[in-house]
């Protein structure tokens, strides 16, 4: 009996990879793909029009962020299947992305192999973690202020990697459909729960566990 089809959506914010990732993936018969999205509206937008088997997903995208969509994406369907392929090699960004509910992350230095598998065990229910982020989240040491980053809930980590990132407060409010006042808010209870005097610290911390 042939195997189910397996649906996938991918969402990146270049064209040309997106292309590459689409021979590269229906060169496997199992695999089609159904729905491709330039940025975090448009891939939350076709994933509720297609409700596709997986997301392979980017971090990095205009407008709201991947881990943000991915929030949006679980909240909407929690058996929801996504699969991280970043060039973002961080174990403290790949922990979070997981913890919101991605079920794989796969850094794009990575060999075309290592992606294709990931996407079929994803399919199947299985984590899916290329070799380098499983040894790095492997070694992850729960330092004091990995602990303190912990402390974050979902929406003041992501709150904390745009304003690291040097995004105004205006921008974040209209990214995430918040208030100016809420984010000044997120902002001061960040700092307070990190222990930070100033935004500079702010700054620095997110680049020493390369958030940024």
């Amino acid at each position: 009996m042939k195997a189910a089809t397996v649906r996938i959506m991918l969402v990146d914010d270049h064209a040309v990879v997106r292309a590459g990732f689409r021979r590269l993936l229906e060169q496997q018969s199992a695999f089609q793909v159904v729905a491709e999205a330039a940025d975090a509206e448009r891939a939350y937008a076709l994933f509720v029009e297609h409700e596709p088997d997986v997301v392979v997903m980017d971090l990095s995208m205009p407008g709201a962020s991947g881990l943000d969509t991915i929030r949006r994406i679980v909240g909407r369907r929690p058996g929801a299947r996504i699969l991280v392929f970043s060039m973002h090699e961080d174990a403290t960004l790949a922990a979070r992305a997981l913890q919101l509910g991605a079920r794989g992350y796969v850094t794009k230095s990575n060999a075309p192999e290592v992606l294709t598998a990931a996407v079929a065990d994803v399919a199947a229910g299985k984590l899916a973690l290329s070799p380098d982020i499983a040894k790095s989240l492997g070694m992850l040491k729960l330092s004091g202020e990995q602990k303190l980053l912990g402390l974050l809930s979902a929406r003041e980590f992501e709150i904390f990697r745009l304003l690291a990132g040097g995004r105004p407060a205006v921008d974040i409010a209209r990214l995430l459909n918040l208030s100016a006042k809420t984010v000044a808010n997120y902002h001061t209870q960040i700092r307070q729960k990190l222990g930070l005097a100033s935004d500079v610290e702010l700054v620095l911390l997110a680049q020493r566990h390369q958030i940024v």
